[in-house]
């Protein structure tokens, strides 16, 4: 929503997290989303944790059931790359639907968001 002295700009979407919080600023004054997007991450911080979480319990069960932890790893990998999938269609899907509600969305937020793919294109093909 614009501000009232914003009046006759263009509406920007805030950048929220799941709990639709807003980021907070980090070092020299910039918020988590501002970050440059290389360094970024694709998660959230405690999603991030509870997966290396899993991870852990993985590895550490290899000594006693070796089978069972590469099967716990695949399907541990295809929620990681479906979860990264959920969220990039997610925010495909906000700005299609401000497209679709006849919403002028913000070049800012376009160049954001492509930024956040290259990058992210960038990660996947340098694996």
């Amino acid at each position: 929503m614009a501000a009232p002295d914003d009046e006759g700009a263009a509406p920007r979407t805030r950048i929220t997290d799941e709990a639709g919080n807003e980021p907070e600023p980090v070092a020299d004054g910039q918020v988590e989303s501002e970050k440059e997007p290389d360094t970024a991450p694709l998660l959230g911080t405690q999603e991030a944790e509870e997966l290396r979480t899993r991870w852990q319990e993985i590895q550490q069960g290899f000594v006693d059931d070796p089978k069972q932890s590469v099967l716990a790893a695949d399907g541990l990998v295809a929620e990681v790359m479906q979860l990264l999938a959920t969220t990039f269609a997610d925010h495909k899907q906000g700005l299609e639907s401000q497209w679709h509600r006849g919403e002028e969305v913000a070049t800012e937020d376009l160049r954001l968001a492509l930024r956040q793919y290259r990058s992210f294109f960038d990660r996947l093909l340098s694996t």
